[in-house]
């Protein structure tokens, strides 16, 4: 069985209640729920969650919340590992018996259903874990530091004068989604250890944390909407 699992805790800081505020016209969590419905990749799509409210929304979105989240695993500083493995244990409680499980995040209006299946692919081909990366826009190694005066020093000055073109080309995980082998969660094992990986286009690897990432995060959505329905 392959089964969904959305980590939305309601104890978001920055963005107040980000999982379940409006994002073009639909709680935000819904875009992950009608992603992960739309795939037909999933058995059961199931939210865990601490929040009574983000509950309410998630089912009545078409999502399953057969359990409350415990406390401690709801604060800021919970990994995302034994948040998944505790859905794990208590799907199989209920007698779901999952073989792999996709831990989809809640903020990723930009997820697409063929990406998802992409990364399973590798699962099945024997990877603990499979996820999502993009490019970074530019070299990593040509990074600086800035002193609070404004000036700056190269971060890795080995690489200072190195052409750009000439850097091995550097990635990063863009946080939408893990596929993991069921034993895999459950056994605690590092993600980015032993996880292969998919490379998705930078623009569609948005990171909301901030207001100004969601107001700049819905206008790209909207835009990208008028564009597929002309």
């Amino acid at each position: 069985m392959r089964l969904a699992v959305i980590p939305a805790r309601g104890g978001s800081k920055r963005i107040p209640r980000k999982n379940v505020r409006s994002f073009a016209g639909q709680p935000m969590i819904g875009h992950a729920i009608a992603a992960a419905r739309d795939s037909g990749l999933f058995e059961h799509i199931l939210v865990s969650t601490d929040d009574e409210g983000i509950a309410a929304t998630a089912r009545s979105l078409g999502a399953e919340v057969p359990f409350l989240r415990p406390a401690e695993l709801a604060d800021d500083h919970t990994p995302t590992v034994p948040v998944v493995a505790h859905a794990i244990e208590a799907c199989q409680a209920l007698g779901w018996r999952a073989d792999v499980v996709c831990c989809i995040y809640p903020c990723v209006p930009f997820l697409r259903g063929e990406d998802l299946l992409t990364a399973l692919a590798e699962v099945d081909r024997g990877a603990a874990y499979a996820f999502p990366v993009a490019p970074f826009a530019s070299p990593v190694q040509r990074a600086l530091r800035r002193g609070d005066d404004g000036t700056s020093q190269p971060l890795f000055p080995e690489f200072a004068s190195v052409r750009t073109q000439d850097l091995p080309e550097a990635f990063h995980d863009v946080g939408q989604f893990y596929w993991g082998r069921a034993d895999a969660w459950t056994a605690g094992l590092n993600i980015h250890l032993h996880g292969r990986t998919i490379v998705i286009p930078h623009w569609r690897a948005v990171d909301i944390d901030t207001p100004d990432d969601w107001q700049r995060a819905e206008l790209m959505y909207r835009a990208l909407l008028q564009e597929r329905n002309r």
